[in-house]
Parts: structure tokens; sequence; C-alpha cells
């Protein structure tokens, strides 16, 4: 059986290289056919079955200018492991590091898949009825209506592939549902979607309709999605803070949460980021994931085995396949 090598970059986050190497530990255990590459300094692991340390000396930070930073820093511990997938020696590559600099090495030392206009981050976000994928998620401020449309493509093949969604639905965020609504972007955007036939379009999406969990795919700008990330998080920080808040106020409260420890740990579980593990890094030319600055091993270890899973399922073959797709309709369009 083949192994799947993954490119880890050790001393990216706020937890690395500990965190790291823990979580890539507990990756091997879970999946017997993989290998992990650590790009970190010397010393941070002992030498163990299909583990091994790859010396760097330099670290990118996140206050370095990303590009800048990228291409005065080749020997660093995340440009030399996306330079790992590039060369053939792994197939996919983690870091919990730097976002803009990730995404400045993926697009200048990786590239992009062949019809691919823009990578975009992809963040997985917990809904009423299942989690959904949010594309793009802070990547691309600035977008044209063919992006969006490469976008949904992108995110339906994820869905599909490692979540296991069949005909995932894709939503473009707007301000409205109407057809008619929005701004030129998304008036555009909704045109070409519904034209499409690479991926299920099923209308606008509402900002109140996101977390409803109708919506397996949610696409926009890299602006309006980070805010709706952004928010996401900070609210979902303020409910729990404000549960805790009345479960402490009284003692009658306190027993009724008792009662309910099970409910409240389940829903706890739902809303974890490190369940996940990571934001894929969608359109370059290999799987790449973005961990959280802050992941704790178990976060290490679920962005190792979404990786993974990207490889074994052919995410990115499928992925130039679905643009491939769409440059051949467009094209068939255009002809007289």
């Amino acid at each position: 059986m083949p192994e799947i090598v993954i490119a880890l970059d050790a001393m990216g986050g706020d937890n690395a290289p500990g965190a790291a190497v823990e979580g890539a530990i507990a990756a091997l255990e879970e999946w017997k056919d993989a290998r992990v590459l650590l790009f970190g300094q010397k010393g941070i692991a002992e030498p163990r079955e299909r583990l091994e340390l790859v010396e760097t000396t330099e670290v990118i930070t996140n206050d370095e200018a990303p590009m800048l930073a990228v291409r005065k820093k080749p020997g660093s511990s995340m440009v030399s492991a996306i330079l790992a997938v590039k060369e053939g020696r792994a197939q996919a590559m983690v870091s919990a590091g730097s976002t803009g600099a990730l995404l400045a090495s993926g697009m200048v030392r990786l590239g992009r898949i062949p019809g691919v206009e823009r990578p975009a981050l992809a963040t997985i976000i917990p809904s009423r009825k299942r989690p959904f994928l949010l594309i793009d998620s802070g990547a691309n401020v600035d977008c044209l209506p063919k992006y969006l449309v490469q976008f949904g493509m992108m995110g339906s093949v994820y869905m599909h592939r490692i979540l296991g969604v069949d005909q995932p639905r894709v939503g473009l965020v707007n301000i409205g549902a109407e057809a008619e609504k929005g701004n030129q972007l998304t008036k555009e955007t909704h045109k070409l979607m519904c034209a499409q036939e690479q991926f299920c379009f099923a209308g606008n999406v509402e900002a109140r309709d996101i977390p409803s969990g109708d919506f397996d795919v949610v696409v926009a700008d890299g602006f309006a999605g980070n805010l709706i990330l952004k928010y996401t998080e900070g609210l979902a920080q303020a409910l729990v803070g404000m549960l805790k808040d009345e479960i402490q106020s009284s003692r009658k409260s306190m027993l009724g949460a008792a009662m309910m420890k099970d409910a409240f740990q389940s829903f706890r579980s739902r809303m974890d980021y490190e369940e996940q593990g990571g934001a894929p890094l969608l359109g370059v030319n290999g799987a790449v994931v973005k961990a959280h600055g802050s992941s704790s091993a178990r976060a290490f270890k679920n962005a190792i085995g979404q990786a993974y899973r990207m490889v074994k399922t052919g995410m990115v073959a499928e992925i130039e396949k679905g643009v491939r797709e769409i440059a051949q309709a467009e094209k068939k369009e255009e002809t007289p």
C-alpha cells in the first residue's frame, strides 16, 4: 500500500513545535499508510517510524510582510514544506503559521491548478442541521464574478469528496434571495451560476439564513466571507459566555445545567473548530490545509487527517476537471 506523505510546518502557530509534533504522532497512529515530514528546527522530535525531521533554520512570523517573507526566507519551515509538495516529496502540506504567508507561498512556490483564477480559503462552520463550507473566507477581498463561480465549484467538490455530501447545495451570499437583488458583482455572479452545470446552485442566501444548514457551500468574496467568519466566531464565543453567566446566576440554574450536561457537551463539540482541523486552500496545485493559529495537538492531528483525505480522494484532480468543464462550457456559449 503506497504511503501518503504529509509535509508539516512544525514551527507555525502559537503552540509550535510541541503541539505540531504531538499532533503528527497522533495522526500516524490513526492513519497507518501516512508518513509525516516535519519541517522545523533541530531536536524538536525524536526519530520514529514514518516520522522524519527535515531541519530548517528560518521561521516566518505573523508580523512579517507575507510576500516579502516568502521571498526572503526560502529556507523557512513553511516554504520548505510547500516546496516538498511541489517537488513530489510530499502530496499535501499543513501549517498553522501566517495565513498571508501561506497564501503567498501557495501561489508563488506551489502554483495554481491550471485554469484556476484565484485560490480561496474554505472554512467549515457548524450550522443547525450540518456543517457548511464558507468560501472564500479571506484570501481574495476583491473578486470578479468568474472567481466566485470557481469558488462554488471548488467548494462543491470539497464537500462531496471530503465530507461525503451528495450533490452539495451552493448558495451565493447576498442581501436578498431574489435574483435581481445585490450589487453588480452578485447580480452577474448569479447569472453565471444559473448558467453553469458543474454544481448545484441553490440561489442567493441572506446572512440570516446562513446558519440554517440549508446550504452546503456558501460563496462570498473574501471581504464579505471574512466578515461572516469573524462575526460567527465572535457570536459563538459571546453566546457560550452568556449561557455560562446565566447558568451560574443561581443554584436552580446550576442544577438544571447539571441535568443537561450531556446536551451541553454535545453542543460544545459541534462548535469546536478543532474537530475539522483547519481550512483548506483550494485552487493551488496540491493539498494545502491552514490550521488555526492556536491549534492544539488534537487540531494538528485533525488537520493532517484532512490533508490525508484530500489526497486519498483525488480532490485536486477533481477541481482541475471542474475548472476545465466550466471553461469548455464558456467557449461553447461564445461560439456563434
